[in-house]
């Protein structure tokens, strides 16, 4: 009977064990393989020209100003768009959670539909409305403000690339704050409320303690996507100006529309790395204590 459970239980487990195989295990290993070669384009023709080089494109990696530049860029964008992005979605969570009950469906899909928007057209309209003469800087004008270009000014290209970033991802984090904050039992604020606490100090001691799980998890999710952000500064700056926005990502793909497979191949395992530490260490800092 075991045997046959097990056997069962193997059957149904086929497909994505195949699928699985096939489409992640197989291609990160063989990107694995290619990182620790001299593989170009080139030598598609002729993979068994390519020749074995350890860690020299890991030791080319970082001896490449232009990388350290896009891990400290790629940094930024954690540091300045996790906080920012968790703060937003709590924010948003409790205001539904507590004071919108009835049109809390209707508020929730608007404040989700930027997570489910094509980030294509999205990018056009942002484009558009930060250029020299777009809609930003005709308000700014309306005002009697000059507006800068944003996006070709080094110092503002980045904050309008992380405000996508944020406006794409607040949602999400939203939605599952949401979830956390409904899971909380209402008889423990009933509780403290007799007890003469107040919101700030049911805020404290009882929401953002019991919602460290969800914390935890919000927290890992935004950090793995802000390590690997592609998207929003390919599709605005394309790096620049003079690679000011340019994340590890974006030059892995660069990196690999010229040819350099084995360069690119060792960035994307750098991002791996980046991200099983940043989760690692975050798991360590907010898991609940027994």
């Amino acid at each position: 009977m075991r045997t046959r459970r097990t056997a069962v239980a193997w059957l149904f487990l086929a497909p994505f064990m195949v699928l699985f195989l096939l489409f992640t295990a197989v291609p990160t290993l063989s990107a694995l393989g290619f990182s620790l070669t001299d593989l170009r384009g080139t030598d598609l023709r002729h993979p068994f020209a390519v020749n074995f080089t350890g860690v020299q494109n890991y030791l080319r990696l970082f001896q490449d100003d232009s990388f350290l530049r896009d891990i400290l860029n790629t940094a930024v964008f954690v540091a300045v768009g996790v906080p920012l992005t968790m703060g937003v979605g709590f924010a948003l969570a409790l205001v539904l959670d507590s004071g919108i009950r009835r049109l809390r469906g209707a508020f929730r899909t608007v404040f989700f539909a930027p997570v489910v928007t094509n980030v294509v057209a999205v990018a056009l309209i942002w484009r558009y409305a930060f250029n020299e003469n777009g809609t930003v800087n005709r308000v700014l004008g309306a005002v009697g403000l000059a507006g800068p270009n944003w996006l070709d000014d080094q110092h503002l290209a980045m904050p309008v690339v992380i405000a996508l970033g944020v406006w794409r991802n607040f949602g999400t984090a939203m939605v599952l704050f949401l979830a956390g904050l409904q899971a909380v039992p209402r008889d423990v604020y009933e509780a403290a409320s007799l007890d003469g606490a107040g919101k700030r100090r049911q805020l404290w001691h009882i929401t953002l303690p019991m919602l460290m799980p969800t914390t935890l998890m919000v927290s890992v999710l935004l950090t793995v996507f802000y390590l690997q952000v592609f998207d929003e500064p390919y599709l605005l700056t394309d790096g620049g100006p003079l690679g000011s926005t340019e994340s590890v990502a974006l030059y892995t793909y660069h990196q690999f529309g010229v040819g350099e497979l084995g360069v690119s191949s060792a960035a994307s395992f750098v991002i791996l790395t980046l991200a099983a530490l940043g989760s690692g260490a975050q798991s360590r800092l907010l898991r609940p204590r027994a």
